[in-house]
Formats: C-alpha cells, structure tokens, sequence
C-alpha cells in the first residue's frame, strides 16, 4: 500500500523513509550502497541538501534531511527519478518541522 505525504515546508527539517520497490534487499551489495551514497552526496553538493542523520538498511533508507537550496520536494523527486536509477524507491515523509 503507498501513502502520499506531502512537504508543506520546503526548507523545513523533516524525517523522511524511503524503501525499495517491493521491499528486496538490494542494500546487502556494496555496488548499490555506492550508487545511493553517490546520489546523495551529489544532492548535498549540487542542491543544498542538508542530511543530519541517516541509516542504510537492507531494503530502505532513513534521512533526516533539509534543504536551504533548492525546494526538498524537488530534491527528492530528482533523487528517486534519476539518482538512483538502478534502486527503485518509494517515498514516505513525516515532517518535523510545525
């Protein structure tokens, strides 16, 4: 079941989960941990993202993240679209920030 969230503060601090399509286990093989570190390091270079903490697990991530660059919504959709090209993801946001 997908749920939609949305980020009503683009530069708000927000908790954010994102898991592999179908729940496999893609984050047991080095070679897509460096595809999803690369990513986001590109994201914190190129767009401003802010990441405060973050957990890899073996079928999903956890980000605690903000942007001051560019909008967190638009990050996010790039990342999922194009910067992990190989990891399909699904999104699920909780906001921290009230």
């Amino acid at each position: 079941m997908a749920y939609e969230y949305r980020i009503k503060d683009q530069y708000g601090l927000y908790f954010i989960t994102s898991t592999v399509h179908q729940w496999v286990d893609v984050f047991t093989r080095k070679d897509y941990i460096d595809i999803l570190l690369d990513s986001l390091r590109f994201c914190q270079q190129e767009k401003g993202l802010k990441i405060y903490a973050w957990v890899i697990m073996t079928n999903h991530i956890h980000l605690i993240v903000q942007s001051d660059k560019v909008p967190l919504s638009d990050i996010i959709r790039d990342f999922n679209r194009t910067g992990v090209p190989e990891v399909y993801c699904n999104d699920y946001y909780q906001s921290h920030s009230q």
